[in-house]
């Protein structure tokens, strides 16, 4: 049987505009507006999908782990409720204010409490850092492969085959387990929980940790520091080119094009 572990976040919903959330200048941080509810990092619903499909293959155990200051069980459950089968929520105040360092150091102490394990799926970033380091940061600390942005994922005989997404079609990587994988959105998006699934999840247990509970053997913290965060401002300027026929102002846009210097 595979030991499936997977990694998720929850962020600020992505696809949220940018005027619904405001930004702490001082703390260097996102508020997140009324009626923004925060969701599962759409890239960590990727790589759960995959954890899925391998175990439909394969009989498996899918163990997922959350860490965070504090985390919204409704949203983590979503996990449980699309067939996860077992949830570690990894709670505590110093998720404050922690780097992507400290992070992959938790999680891959909490994986090592956690026991035995054959296959590490995360997300290729997440989406309110887009920085990509935790993954390969676990991997390391763990002393395991670690390949990334997976698009698709098949495991066979004590061996994982992998194409990764590149930007002019994909390479195919084979791994021997144990190892880490993260995973893109050209895996697929994450399948909908049924209704049974739902009310499963609801009444299904999960495990609570701090991270006293961890044999970390660093001091939580910031090992850089963010020097600025802002939305950034757009500006659109439109000038209407005009003329007398329809000729007149196509040259008079190939003119003011020519002193633009964009033809």
């Amino acid at each position: 049987m595979l030991n499936i572990v997977v990694c998720v976040k929850v962020v600020i919903d992505p696809e949220a505009p940018a005027s619904t959330f405001k930004i702490d200048p001082e703390g260097r941080r996102a508020i997140p507006g009324q009626g923004v509810p925060p969701v599962l990092n759409p890239y960590d619903e990727n790589s759960l999908e995959a954890a899925l499909r391998i175990k439909e293959k394969q009989s498996g155990k899918i163990t997922v782990i959350s860490a965070g200051k504090s985390i919204p069980k409704a949203v983590v459950k979503k996990c449980l409720a699309v067939g996860a089968d077992e949830l570690i929520v990894i709670e505590d105040g110093i998720f404050e204010d922690v780097d992507s360092y400290t992070t992959a150091h938790l999680l891959a102490a909490a994986i090592r409490k956690l026991g035995a394990f054959d296959i590490i799926l995360a997300g290729r970033m997440a989406s309110d850092t887009n920085a990509g380091q935790v993954g390969p940061g676990m991997a390391e600390l763990l002393g395991i492969p670690c390949v990334t942005i997976a698009q698709k994922i098949e495991v066979n005989d004590g061996r994982v085959r992998i194409e990764r997404a590149m930007a002019d079609g994909h390479e195919v990587v084979e791994v021997s387990l144990p190892c880490l994988v993260t995973v893109s959105h050209e895996l697929g998006e994450l399948r909908q929980a049924t209704v049974k699934g739902l009310m499963a999840a609801q009444k299904q247990p999960f495990t609570t940790w701090k991270v006293s509970d961890l044999s970390t053997g660093i001091t939580a913290g910031r090992r850089n520091k963010a020097l600025r965060l802002f939305i950034p401002e757009r500006k659109v300027e439109c000038e209407i080119v005009a003329g007398e026929t329809p000729e007149e102002a196509g040259a008079n846009l190939a003119t003011k094009l020519r002193q633009n210097k964009r033809i």
